[in-house]
């Protein structure tokens, strides 16, 4: 129970499927009910397969502080507490409960499980969390829709009325061509090309049993096919908002038209040039690969229901792709070192189909792909910084946001992926976990406080980052107090905006223009507290002179 106790305090705060309470007068028994109805259906909503309530977590620090509560011998009235929870919970939850010790404080866990195509109910009300409020599901129609969805797969679904004249002809021969080169090592690979077009079709799992489906639609579909699909909307909208403006819709079959969208994006040269090599390394602004492997996530994992359509924005340096949908099971970083394959699919008929007609190498290690060909070509990382509840935004950039990064990862080589993920997050003023900063520190790459870290001067030095690194660094707070006395020895008396003046560009780039202010005004009380300097004006209007001509 150690390690899940950790696992979940890891997360960030106001997830749909945690929540923290601290001792028994915390919670009522009744939110206790409407608080599971609220997990169980906040997990089927994040695609998790469980939701949790741990009493003994400080909330907004998620500090383990132990906890006074307990299910033994708990009652509501004259009934045991976990019973009343269950018989007024429908449909039954099987919800556990742990009650153990971590680093001698006591905790109490609840493990939910996900709300699967019924929402949870308590007292026949079912509830969600938004946010940091627990509220009636009822009023978010979505969310409802998304739960008795749970367990079906759109993608799989037949479109009785559509024959495979409805289908593109075109489409279907690059399909097949494909499905050929995916199935080498298959037994039946020589007779791949003597089949007919309902047995390809099957096989490739597009259709089933010779019925169109909406994956059939999706991918192969005729322009004119596609209200078949109605009120769902299988379309790629390519923007470009740079100097110039424009747009352009993309409709079925998306398997041909991926290709019109790559098309239209713009792919200059960028040369770099390292510090320690003569010539300049040149590479594409884009990875051809990386565009497709973008636009093949955002129609593989759509939420179709939404009525959506895939949008892909051009900008001047960097392209953003966004479907509709929440990321579908675990987070983005799972999968940058390709070592993690998904449990489950929203749409996995359209999936698997994609991986059969090569439109997707291997499912769940498209994002490694991506961070792969963005390190090799020495750019910043993708990222998914701008996803929301509801949808997926993913960055790929096309120009770098700090070039001495980039020479860094043309210059050191040597450097793991796993270490490259972490520098980036530092390179963007992301935040990175304590044992991350210690794993980067121990390597010293990078120095500064948490949560303001920043490249070390080692690598500043290699990579022609001394004068940032000195900026963010600064100076200790001897050489602050040096240059005020000395600023008003020089010239009779400063006032507090020429303090300011004076100092702010030389303080640290990390700190804020608050944070800097709080600094000079604690510069001044020592000085003046020493007996340095006095205040000769009023204490809205200071002007500050020294108490001795001479500078100390």
């Amino acid at each position: 129970m150690d390690s899940l106790l950790k696992e979940i305090i890891a997360q960030p705060t106001e997830t749909q499927w945690i929540e923290f309470k601290m001792g028994k007068g915390s919670i009522t028994n009744d939110q206790i009910g409407e608080y599971i109805s609220a997990i169980s259906n906040g997990a089927a909503i994040s695609n998790k397969p469980f939701g949790y309530i741990a009493w003994g977590v400080e909330d907004g620090t998620h500090s383990v502080k132990g906890t006074n509560f307990s299910f033994v011998g708990a009652k509501e009235g004259n009934q045991d507490l976990e019973l009343w929870l269950r018989n007024l919970i429908h449909p039954k939850i099987n919800f556990e409960i742990f009650e153990f010790k971590h680093e001698g404080k006591p905790i109490v866990l609840l493990r939910i499980p996900a709300a699967k195509s019924e929402p949870a109910h308590f007292k026949k009300v079912p509830y969600i969390r938004i946010g940091s409020h627990k509220t009636d599901l009822r009023n978010h129609p979505n969310f409802v829709r998304i739960i008795y969805n749970s367990l079906t797969d759109w993608s799989s679904s037949v479109v009785e009325k559509a024959t495979i004249n409805d289908l593109d002809a075109e489409a279907i021969k690059i399909a097949r061509e494909k499905f050929k080169e995916k199935s080498t090592k298959a037994s039946f690979y020589n007779e791949i090309e003597n089949w007919d077009t309902q047995t390809f079709l099957d096989k490739a799992k597009i259709t089933i049993n010779g019925k169109i489906t909406n994956t059939a639609i999706i991918l192969l579909g005729k322009e004119e096919s596609s209200h078949y699909l109605l009120p769902a909307i299988s379309e790629i909208t390519w923007k470009l908002e740079a100097e110039e403006k424009a747009y352009e819709h993309f409709g079925t079959p998306l398997l041909l038209n991926t290709t019109k969208v790559l098309q239209n994006i713009r792919n200059i040269k960028y040369k770099f040039f390292p510090d320690n090599e003569l010539l300049a390394t040149t590479v594409d602004k884009y990875d051809t690969r990386t565009i497709l492997e973008a636009m093949h996530n955002c129609i593989a994992h759509q939420d179709y229901t939404l009525n959506s359509r895939i949008i892909v924005t051009e900008k001047i340096d960097k392209l953003i792709f966004s479907n509709a949908g929440s990321f579908f099971e675990g987070i983005p970083d799972d999968y940058t070192q390709g070592d993690r394959t998904p449990h489950k699919y929203r749409n996995a008929w359209l999936a698997n189909a994609m991986v059969n007609i090569g439109m997707i190498d291997r499912l769940g290690y498209g994002i490694h792909t991506m961070y792969l060909s963005q390190r090799n070509r020495y750019f910043p990382l993708p990222d998914f910084l701008l996803s929301e509840s509801q949808k997926v935004v993913l960055q790929i950039y096309g120009h770098s946001i700090d070039e001495n990064y980039s020479k860094l990862l043309i210059e050191q080589k040597h450097l793991t992926l796993s270490q490259v993920v972490l520098l980036d997050r530092v390179q963007k003023n992301l935040s990175i976990t304590d044992d991350a900063a210690n794993l980067l520190k121990k390597e010293k790459l990078i120095e500064g406080r948490k949560p303001h870290y920043f490249v070390t001067a080692k690598v500043a030095a290699l990579t022609g980052q001394k004068a940032a690194y000195s900026k963010n660094k600064a100076f200790n707070k001897q050489y602050y107090l040096d240059l005020v006395k000395k600023a008003i020895s020089e010239h009779g008396s400063l006032t507090r905006k020429d303090i300011d003046d004076l100092l702010f560009d030389k303080l640290s780039d990390i700190a804020n223009e608050k944070q800097k202010k709080i600094k000079i005004n604690n510069l001044l009380s020592e000085l003046r507290s020493k007996g340095v300097i006095i205040n000769n004006g009023t204490d809205k209007a200071p002007i500050w002179v020294l108490i001795n001509s001479k500078i100390n």
